[in-house]
């Protein structure tokens, strides 16, 4: 189920990527994206296909023990580490920390991934 979910959300934002390339918005959801306030149409904050290979640091760095946990082998206090870094969050901030935590070789747990997906869905739909 959560791969189905995942799948949806990459072929998505797949897409839209296409459409903006061919359309000349790129540049122009670039220059708003430093500032971005969830106001724009566009918001590469939002983008898990970020092209920046550029780990950030969310005050999560204790989470890089993790790496080489398969998703589903967290035990129930290591599930609730990961959601406390999630939940203290901005909404904004979600796709950048899953792109960081991505970058830095640690899976998250299935149940986080699914309720980070669910936030920069959610996200993106309110603007």
């Amino acid at each position: 189920m959560i791969y189905i979910v995942l799948l949806i959300v990459l072929a998505l934002v797949a897409a839209w990527l296409l459409s903006q390339k061919s359309s000349g918005n790129k540049k122009e959801a670039a220059e708003v994206a430093d500032d971005c306030c969830g106001a724009h149409e566009v918001c590469e904050s939002d983008s898990l296909l970020s092209s920046s290979d550029k780990i950030e640091y969310y005050n999560d760095d204790e989470l890089d023990r993790f790496k080489g946990t398969l998703s589903s082998e967290y035990s129930d206090e290591a599930i609730e580490e990961f959601r406390d870094v999630l939940y203290t969050l901005k909404e904004r901030e979600v796709a950048g920390w899953m792109k960081s935590v991505q970058l830095r070789l640690v899976e998250l747990p299935d149940i986080i991934r699914e309720e980070a997906l669910m936030i920069v869905e959610e996200r993106r739909t309110q603007a």
